[in-house]
């Protein structure tokens, strides 16, 4: 099982709006899981599973993309998008 981790952080004006976007998003794609930081105020990770690096590497494009179905996140990300952070892990 591959992972895309992808990490960001959200304005505070924009956490409400966030969380409703991440709930709907959530229903639609099983293969992701989102965690808030405990010790970070607004940091939020992705975690998305594929079967293969191949697919991951999609997941982390698409999720980069400016024409991402996200990319209203970008927009919502303290410092712009940025400072979205996307990484492919394999298993070790």
């Amino acid at each position: 099982m591959y992972i895309c981790f992808v990490e960001y952080k959200i304005e505070d004006r924009y956490l409400n709006a966030y969380r409703d976007f991440m709930k709907e998003a959530k229903g639609q794609y099983s293969n992701m899981n989102i965690y808030e930081g405990t010790d970070q105020h607004g940091l939020f990770v992705e975690l998305w599973q594929s079967e293969s690096g191949e697919g991951a590497q999609q997941i982390k494009e698409e999720r980069c993309s400016e024409h991402s179905s996200f990319a209203a996140v970008g927009e919502w990300i303290s410092g712009g998008a940025s400072k979205l952070h996307a990484w492919v892990f394999k298993p070790f």
